[in-house]
């Protein structure tokens, strides 16, 4: 048998399934293993490069394989997935992450430790934390609808849904305050949560060098600036601007042949939470256009705004910022406006 060069490993919860090929990309094993053999299994294998789909367990698997002295690499999985060759089980899916893997130009994805991944947990548990009181918040709307007690929707107008609930001249009848104010505990223990975690965002914003240096850029928070910090990739693994924000999803999407370029909507891909947040802080900056030298007459979005329709303008910003992020991110510095650096 020759020396295995490359191993393709498909996670699962208990059975996982492991491919590996030699240097010219023959099938020298294929094996299933039990979760509690995966680490004896890869301990007496010579060292190599060990191949998995990027996912939340996979950067868990990664440090430890990596301990034993094999190198890892993480690849999308919408890499992978051209690499199937016909039916979809976990043997065929081996195969693929190990042939992907041994392809001069595939993308990888870095392997985050332990605590990289403890500080993005804020960002999840906050997001959820805003969905749930969304959900509270629609439902206790949606239930006073029902009585004639009609109240715009958006978080802003929470504190007037409660107000009802507790007004007694309200008319409401006696069952349903008793069951509403149920809602109206669970958005006040949300709120508090989030207060605490936004809070904490704060803090560790003031205590990262870099979330401090990214706060310079207009539209750019302790939330934003934070996550960018945490959940993007180190800035060395792009090779230019451009390329983060299209990791981001923020280019359009192509879709040219015979030379003729169709571009469409942006490609939302990557990072979800990242651009989602940009758009955001673009947002900002665009309503308090009058405040900031960037949006003035003349200027580019200035111009962009007289143009083009806001939505697409909010992209463009966040695009823009998108840029200057890594920029900053990977040749130091603060941002100085195009006026002040002239």
């Amino acid at each position: 048998m020759s020396e295995i060069t490359t191993v393709g490993l498909d996670l699962a919860k208990n059975v996982f399934q492991v491919h590996g090929a030699d240097a010219s990309g023959r099938a020298e094993l294929r094996k299933k293993l039990r979760r509690d053999q995966v680490l004896a299994f890869f301990s007496q294998l010579q060292p190599c490069i060990v191949a998995m789909e990027a996912c939340g367990g996979a950067h868990f698997w990664g440090r430890e394989i990596v301990k034993l002295g094999h190198e890892v690499r993480l690849i999308p999985p919408a890499y992978v997935k051209p690499f199937v060759k016909r039916q979809k089980n976990d043997a065929a899916d081996a195969e693929a992450i190990c042939e992907a893997a041994q392809r001069p130009t595939m993308r990888f994805v870095p392997v985050k430790s332990e605590e990289t991944q403890g500080a993005a947990m804020v960002f999840r548990v906050r997001e959820l934390l805003i969905r749930q009181r969304t959900q509270a918040t629609n439902a206790l709307r949606g239930h006073l609808t029902e009585f004639g007690q009609i109240v715009p929707q958006g978080a802003a107008n929470a504190a007037k849904l409660i107000a009802i609930v507790e007004e007694p001249a309200s008319g409401l009848p006696a069952d349903a305050i008793a069951t509403l104010k149920v809602l109206v505990a669970a958005m006040t223990h949300l709120e508090a949560e989030l207060g605490k975690l936004d809070a904490e965002i704060v803090r560790r914003a003031k205590a990262n060098e870099v979330a401090r240096r990214l706060m310079t850029v207009p539209g750019i928070g302790p939330l934003i600036a934070t996550a960018i910090a945490v959940l993007a990739p180190p800035p060395e693994t792009f090779r230019r601007a451009r390329d983060f924000a299209a990791w981001l999803g923020l280019v359009p999407r192509q879709h040219s042949t015979g030379g003729k370029q169709r571009l469409g909507a942006t490609t939302k891909m990557g990072e979800r939470s990242l651009r989602r947040l940009l758009i955001i802080g673009a947002n900002s900056v665009i309503i308090k256009r009058h405040t900031h030298a960037a949006a003035r007459p003349g200027t580019w979005l200035g111009g962009m705004l007289t143009r083009k329709p806001p939505m697409l303008v909010r992209v463009a910003l966040a695009n823009k910022m998108a840029r200057i992020v890594w920029a900053l991110m990977a040749r130091g510095g603060v941002y100085q406006s195009p006026a002040a650096a002239a």
